[in-house]
């Protein structure tokens, strides 16, 4: 009976304790090894491209390059390239960039080993798995009306703390256009006020404070 390669393995990580735990509980198994690791987006791509792995483990928020910045720039030279996002962040825009950057699987870092090491078999045998938790939130996003370029900058402002009266001289448009645009925010978001559209934003990932 011929003997079945390991499934050749890339860490995308910044934080080395967290890039040497995944090194050992992988290498322990005698269906995968890791051939790669890597600290930050440049180096994950570079890295991806060299060792071509099976399956690659990228966090989302990583210096120089980000994670879907990073499986962007990989999927350009290797279409076929299946990654799984393993990252602490579950904002609404993240899993949204993950999986418009390609992302095969969205893993959250305190899931079960057990359940990181199905995804990875998972997904070298192609499939794409989305855990329930992470499902729900992308079905709440459907047909959820997102905002545009204005009534984010007008948001971002009014996380600030300023009156509709600051946010229309900072952006030189007229108060009544503010206020316009604030209504139309708390109609897209569900919102019955300001401070609960900005709490709703930051919470989704389409403001950062």
């Amino acid at each position: 009976m011929q003997k079945t390669s390991p499934i050749k393995i890339l860490i995308a990580d910044d934080h080395p304790v967290v890039r040497e735990g995944l090194v050992a509980l992988i290498n322990r198994r005698p269906d995968m090894e890791v051939v790669a690791e890597a600290s930050n987006g440049r180096e994950a791509v570079a890295e991806f491209l060299l060792h071509r792995p099976d399956v690659a483990l990228m966090d989302l928020r990583m210096p120089e390059l980000d994670g879907a910045d990073a499986m962007v720039a990989i999927r350009e030279k290797a279409p076929a390239a299946r990654v799984i996002v393993l990252t602490t962040y579950d904002d609404d825009e993240d899993i949204q960039r993950a999986l418009r950057a390609g992302a095969k699987a969205y893993l959250l870092k305190d899931a079960p080993r057990d359940e990181l090491l199905a995804c990875i078999h998972a997904v070298h045998e192609g499939r794409t798995l989305i855990p329930p938790a992470i499902a729900a939130k992308l079905a709440d996003l459907v047909g959820a009306s997102t905002l545009t370029t204005r009534e984010l900058e007008v948001l971002a402002l009014v996380a600030d703390g300023n009156s509709n009266k600051v946010v229309a001289r900072t952006l030189s448009i007229a108060e009544g256009t503010v206020k316009s645009h604030v209504n139309a925010v708390l109609r897209k978001l569900d919102a019955a006020d300001r401070t609960q559209a900005v709490t709703i934003a930051l919470k989704r990932g389409m403001l950062r404070l």
